[in-house]
């Protein structure tokens, strides 16, 4: 079986996009499964650093068909400045395909977005995803494709849901609302750029698993933002799990062979929400620095702390991991003493593993091991043998106590600095 699920084992930014592009130079087909906007991925390729957000990163492959499925938020806006900008640099967009299924972030999305996060402090990309999620629940949202039917049937219930997204607007926050007319006129010009890309993209991805063709489906965010299996309530609004993958693009899950779990050899987080092993003292500004820790989509600072095998062991079972990509393993170089949080205390209590309640976890305290850095740096190893006995037995200590064998090992941002050690694609 030659599908492959990648998803993010942590908070996300796990360094996904370049354990993405790496796999997917070798994919007949990347498909981007759930998200929106609010995910970036930064690929570096012959000095060069590409920044995505709703693009799938084999988009820099001319081979490899590309798909935005229909678990996709779409901001048509944003796509098209994400297509006009890689055309600029010479990228051929023309092996992208969207589904006609994928809802479409509206204006007034990010509007509500803003003001709803503003009374909350969810710590939203204020980027509408949300919202534009909860319309597709109600059965109240637009999907690329109604904006092909018919021109008096789509304007009407356009036309309807503006003046009630306006009423919420005006009546509860005071603000001023939207001209449906001129949000009608955007929307035409902005589909009417994008329906060359447009596609049944599941009948798509259907024939070329069938054809025994390599498909690599990507995640965005992480494991612990999925809105069921995340820390509810600072989660995202789908399916970052790879059971998402099967929905997302319509496929079944007898398709899939094999789900790749990425983690970062630390752990971060953006936004709010527990974190038990963040460290707010020097050796998090360390980790920061190094490991450039910065948001893709916000620029946002992440919160960093010491490995956590916790969340990895549950990653592996809400996901069925059958990989481990480590990565930026490179980071932690200049340590003489590594820590992984192997259990949490909470109330006297040793919990092995992570509590489904949030006030739980928010008062547990990190069990953590030691083990002795390797304090070398790891940025030039090409070849698993050559890194530093220390360095294996921090991976292999992570092996044992997530219960995943490590596929790849990441030691910088660049492809040529990846090792692996699996065949994905069999």
């Amino acid at each position: 079986m030659a599908a492959v699920v990648l998803v993010g084992a942590q908070w996300g930014d796990e360094g996904k996009g370049k354990i993405t592009d790496f796999l997917a130079e070798r994919a007949d087909c990347v498909v981007r499964y759930q998200g929106g906007s609010n995910a970036g991925h930064t690929v570096e390729v012959k000095q060069e650093k590409f920044m995505l957000h709703l693009v799938p990163s084999g988009i820099l492959y001319p081979q490899t068909l590309c798909v935005v499925g229909n678990g996709v938020v779409v901001d048509m806006g944003k796509l098209i400045e994400e297509l006009d900008g890689l055309q600029k640099r010479g990228i051929d967009t023309s092996n992208l395909r969207i589904s006609l299924r994928a809802p479409v972030v509206m204006p007034y999305h990010k509007k509500i977005d803003e003001l709803e996060d503003r009374d909350s402090n969810i710590g939203t990309t204020k980027r509408g995803i949300g919202p534009t999620y909860a319309d597709k629940i109600n059965r109240i949202g637009f999907r690329i494709g109604d904006l092909l039917e018919e021109p008096d049937i789509f304007e009407a219930r356009f036309k309807a849901q503006v003046a009630y997204k306006n009423r919420i607007i005006n009546e509860i926050y005071n603000e001023e609302g939207f001209d449906y007319k001129a949000l009608l006129d955007k929307l035409m010009s902005e589909v009417a750029v994008l329906k060359p890309y447009l596609a049944d993209t599941s009948y798509l991805i259907y024939n070329c698993i069938k054809e025994g063709k390599k498909v690599l489906f990507e995640g965005a965010q992480g494991t612990l933002l999925d809105i069921d299996h995340g820390t509810y309530p600072y989660v995202t609004s789908s399916h970052p799990i790879a059971g998402g993958a099967c929905v997302g693009s319509g496929i079944g899950p007898t398709s899939i062979g094999r789900v790749l779990g990425v983690a970062k050899a630390y752990t971060t987080r953006v936004g709010e929400g527990p974190f038990p092993t963040e460290l707010n003292d020097e050796i998090g500004q360390t980790l920061r620095e190094r490991g450039a820790e910065f948001g893709t989509t916000t620029g946002r600072p992440r919160r960093c702390g010491w490995l956590d095998a916790v969340i990895l062991r549950y990653a592996a079972r809400v996901n069925g991991l059958t990989d481990l990509a480590i990565t930026k393993l490179d980071v932690l170089d200049s340590f003489p003493v590594l820590k992984i949080c192997v259990a949490y205390r909470y109330k006297g209590s040793l919990l092995q593993e992570f509590p489904d309640n949030i006030g739980i976890l928010s008062k547990c305290e990190p069990e953590y091991m030691e083990l002795p850095g390797w304090q070398q740096d790891l940025s030039g190893v090409t070849e698993y043998e050559q890194l530093p006995d220390k360095a294996k037995r921090y991976i292999e200590t992570i092996e044992e106590l997530s219960g995943v064998k490590q596929a790849i090992v990441a030691v910088g941002p660049k492809r040529e600095q990846t090792i692996v050690t699996q065949r994905l694609y069999t």
